[in-house]
């Protein structure tokens, strides 16, 4: 039988220690990928569409594809946000300019201040009134100089598409586009997979106001179902709000509610364990009753 020389039991012991080194950086490393913190702006309404507050991480349940993901922390969203108001200035809106004004005066007084606003209108062609700006004066300005075009339909989906693309060029951390629109005539000719595509890129929340009977658009027409159809699931799948009014004076109202959902919105930070196959839904909601959560479906990826 062969005999070991003296050196062989020392080998052995360092082969050993170097594989449970390896085996033990393997795992803390396998650890470390086993899970990703990911976060998402969530708005908490009461039946009144009205904000609340108060709401702590034990009471938000967060699931991807159906499967309940981990709340790690809750707290105030506090980062300064990137707000595309985009606003119909078409011959529909001719009767609400007033009512349009006061409402985006209210709105802006209430966001400016830590924010970047730019002021957008769309009735025969999207048109860029102010730029993003933290400067009162600049919106006050832009703001009275929004006039009905006489004989103009409304180009929104494409203004959706142009406000989507400059949000994602800006990188900004927290997105928004604020949507007031008639239901007139729709010129776009661009398709709504393309628009809410562009939207979901962008990582905005889109809020959208709507103003009934105006105008006599074609339901039937393509334009037409394209816009319902952004209209309907913009808000829905970015965890923002879509509010028809049947009066102009529920303009200012309602644009002061986005306004206030906008300032008590929650930072929420869940747990994914990392896999090769990324979610296709999140849902957000809260246990408390009576309470609407409301927040991307989409699911986050940075």
């Amino acid at each position: 039988m062969a005999r070991r020389g003296p050196w062989s039991a020392g080998v052995t012991a360092t082969v050993i220690g170097v594989v449970a080194a390896v085996t033990l950086t393997a795992i803390a490393r396998a650890d470390a990928r086993q899970a990703r913190e990911l976060q998402v702006y969530v708005s908490v309404v009461d039946a009144s569409g009205d904000p609340v507050k108060g709401v702590d991480a034990g009471e938000f349940v967060v699931r991807e594809d159906g499967v309940a993901r981990e709340v790690l922390r809750v707290g105030p969203a506090t980062d300064p946000m990137d707000i595309a108001v985009l606003v119909d200035d078409s011959q529909a809106a001719t009767r609400a300019i007033a009512d349009l004004r006061k409402g985006l005066q209210s709105f802006a007084t209430t966001m400016v201040k830590g924010n970047q606003i730019s002021l957008i209108t769309f009735g025969e062609r999207p048109t860029i009134l102010v730029d993003y700006t933290t400067t009162p004066a600049q919106l006050e300005a832009g703001i009275n100089r929004i006039f009905a075009r006489p004989g103009t339909g409304a180009y929104l989906l494409e203004a959706i598409v142009e406000a989507a693309r400059g949000l994602a060029r800006r990188k900004a951390a927290r997105p928004v586009m604020v949507v007031v629109t008639t239901e007139g005539q729709e010129f776009s000719n661009d398709y709504h997979v393309k628009v809410l595509e562009a939207l979901h890129e962008s990582g905005a929340t889109m809020h959208a106001l709507i103003l009934s009977g105006r105008g006599d658009a074609n339901p039937q027409s393509d334009e037409i179902r394209n816009r319902n159809v952004v209209l309907a699931d913009g808000p829905a799948t970015t965890g923002g709000r879509r509010d028809y009014l049947l009066a102009e004076s529920s303009i200012t109202p309602k644009l002061e509610q986005v306004a206030s959902e906008l300032r008590h919105q929650y930072r929420l930070v869940y747990s994914r364990p990392e896999s090769l196959i990324p979610p296709k839904t999140l849902a957000v909601t809260v246990r408390r009753a009576g309470l609407t959560a409301r927040a991307t479906t989409v699911p986050a990826e940075r």
